[in-house]
């Protein structure tokens, strides 16, 4: 959760870098934390909750207009994260990664384990992908990711 992150953050006095001491970086992090749980959150998981999850509890296939429906909500809520998030910044506090990177990445993977590329035809994101994955290591993110990049295999 959100609330341990920062408690974790405080508690073992992590690089400034995760949780900014500047106020007005801090205030960037802290918005984007209070705005992804309805909105990246809330619609990745949407995705993946529809079109991995259902299908394989009900073993009914999603009906495409169903599946089209939820994947444009997610796509609105990727346009404004990319607009009003991450802008033209290397991250979304500024030129360092924070912990509202991390975890706006880690919500976005769940449609990417659902079989929906949204890297694909967004190079602004893709690119940010790139650097939070540089900035963590790639081998440490593929291995966080494992499991929901290979839920399919169920």
């Amino acid at each position: 959760s959100i609330a341990i992150l920062l408690y974790l953050a405080r508690k073992f006095k992590t690089p400034d870098h995760w949780y900014p001491s500047d106020l007005q970086k801090r205030a960037r992090v802290d918005e984007y934390l209070s705005w992804q749980h309805i909105n990246i959150r809330g619609k990745g998981s949407k995705l993946f909750l529809t079109k991995v999850m259902l299908p394989l509890l009900t073993g009914q296939p999603l009906s495409p207009e169903k599946l089209e429906g939820v994947t444009e909500e997610l796509n609105i809520v990727l346009k404004q994260f990319e607009e009003k998030f991450l802008q033209d910044k290397p991250f979304i506090a500024g030129s360092e990664i924070s912990l509202a990177d991390l975890v706006a990445l880690v919500e976005l993977m769940q449609p990417v384990g659902a079989g929906y590329n949204l890297f694909e035809e967004r190079p602004k994101l893709a690119e940010w992908r790139r650097r939070v994955e540089e900035a963590v290591g790639k081998q440490l993110f593929q291995e966080a990711h494992e499991g929901i990049l290979n839920i399919k295999n169920l």
